[in-house]
């Protein structure tokens, strides 16, 4: 009985720290984005792939690797595509962190934030 109760606590132990993908079918959130420093560049993403700051990528928290979403900057309506390759932010209050050429599409370079609305695409 022990090990059946040491099984079962361990089982929701690890089940505790499984991914919590959400689907990302209909997902249009508002929030804060940033974008990564050039110090990131090659390291490896959570999806296993070396980060380019030169990709149209992005980190989010939970939907899943290989969502392609519509990222629109809320100042001045300026959009771009950009693949989930990594988890994050890891800064409070931030929906999104994307690479350096996505951001500069979206014309946030200076200011290194802005509000942002983000869009699922079906494929």
């Amino acid at each position: 009985m022990k090990h059946l109760l040491a099984a079962l606590a361990l089982f929701s132990l690890l089940a505790g720290c499984a991914s919590h993908d959400i689907n990302p079918r209909g997902y249009d959130e508002t929030g804060l984005a940033s974008y990564y420093g050039a110090k990131h560049r090659g390291k490896r993403t959570a999806s296993g792939e070396p980060f380019n700051p030169h990709s149209l990528t992005a980190a989010h928290r939970q939907l899943p690797f290989g969502t392609r979403v519509k990222v629109t900057n809320l100042a001045n309506d300026k959009s771009v595509i950009v693949r989930v390759n990594d988890r994050g932010p890891h800064i409070r209050g931030r929906l999104i962190d994307l690479s350096r050429e996505a951001a500069a599409q979206l014309g946030m370079l200076q200011h290194g934030t802005a509000r942002v609305r983000i869009q699922s695409l079906d494929d």
